[in-house]
């Protein structure tokens, strides 16, 4: 049987979603699922009208795929694993099930002709109620002094003569106690919209998420490599469906995948007990959905206090999400695009340098 080892959980998930690409556009083509472009976005991308969308099931299918492949080839027969080894299973569900929350929001956008799905409040209560089960299943297997603890400086590098100076000589963790459940509740619905706010632009979402994938890869494979292997499997999936999204692009991810990405690298994170690392690599993200809270947030304040046109005219971003403020700045769409991948790429690395010390 095969074993579907490091390189080769990467190379699948990328072949898996690359190859049946153009296939995989053609028939989104024909069934009509194309992206329509929010009112709030900049008018440039009104030319983006039109363009497949939903193709995010390239990623969510090459990444089931060579999950099962390596499940099959690790968790079976002679090579199997004791029980509570399998926490890829309800990784991978939550990640699907957060990919189908997605879906629904995309199809009804679809079938609608506008961007319009599932009202805010239908879409929070679904991800509340698929994050609410990875939580039970956490809540259900629980390991004392381990479940409930957030690691917030790591051995390594708490021995270190900068940490020793101010009188810590040790790995620094909390305990959380129960509060860990709900806190983890609102990280995993947290973070799915915070990649999925991210995913504007051409490539944006793909290139940062497969930085984060990578990053979480390294940070959870010492502890657990089953969820290194499925963070890799998902970084070439994702590789491979960015062969086809890179600008201009040609198919973009939509609410079916984007939801998903957060959903199933915090899932991976809580798992493998390295939620912070995970965080510091996913900062892009969580710049992105704050820039939105924080913009939502003073307009209507400044609404209440002085009018509407008062609040049109000191808004605190020239567009939200964060992307979006750089575009009304002058950059241009590839210009935003790189430069946010660069500064992808050192929270990721600094999420290494710090976790591993």
């Amino acid at each position: 049987m095969v074993n579907v080892s490091l390189p080769s959980a990467l190379i699948t998930g990328f072949l898996l979603a690359a190859v049946p690409g153009q296939k995989a556009i053609t028939m989104l083509r024909k069934l009509n699922a194309k992206q329509n472009i929010s009112e709030d976005a900049p008018t440039s991308h009104m030319v983006k009208q039109g363009t497949p969308t939903m193709g995010g099931l390239l990623i969510l299918v090459s990444l089931t795929l060579t999950t099962i492949l390596y499940i099959a080839s690790t968790e079976m027969g002679e090579h199997r694993h004791a029980a509570d080894d399998l926490a890829l299973v309800p990784v991978l569900l939550t990640t699907l099930a957060f990919g189908a929350i997605g879906f629904a929001d995309d199809y009804l956008s679809a079938k609608r002709g506008k961007n319009l799905g599932l009202r805010a409040r239908e879409k929070l209560a679904a991800q509340l109620v698929a994050g609410g089960i990875f939580i039970a299943w956490l809540v259900i297997t629980a390991k004392p002094g381990l479940t409930t603890y957030v690691e917030l400086i790591p051995g390594a590098l708490a021995d270190t003569a900068v940490f020793r100076m101010i009188g810590i000589n040790g790995p620094v963790a909390i305990n959380l106690g129960w509060l860990y459940y709900p806190l983890g509740l609102l990280y995993i619905v947290g973070m799915s919209n915070a990649t999925n706010i991210t995913d504007g632009l051409d490539g944006l979402s793909s290139g940062i998420t497969i930085m984060m994938s990578l990053a979480a890869a390294a940070l959870v494979y010492a502890m657990r490599p089953d969820l290194g292997t499925y963070c890799l499997a998902l970084a070439g999936a994702i590789a491979g469906f960015l062969w086809w999204n890179a600008h201009p692009a040609k198919v973009f991810m939509g609410d079916t995948c984007s939801l998903a990405l957060g959903a199933g690298l915090a899932a991976v994170s809580m798992a493998g007990k390295q939620e912070v690392g995970v965080i510091v690599a996913s900062a892009i993200c969580w710049a992105e959905l704050f820039s939105v809270m924080i913009q939502v947030t003073m307009f209507k304040i400044r609404k209440k206090q002085k009018g509407l046109e008062y609040a049109q005219q000191t808004r605190v971003f020239k567009r939200a999400p964060l992307h979006h403020h750089f575009e009304e700045c002058g950059w241009k769409e590839t210009q935003v695009v790189v430069r946010f991948w660069i500064v992808a790429a050192i929270a990721a690395a600094i999420s290494l340098l710090w976790m591993r010390g």
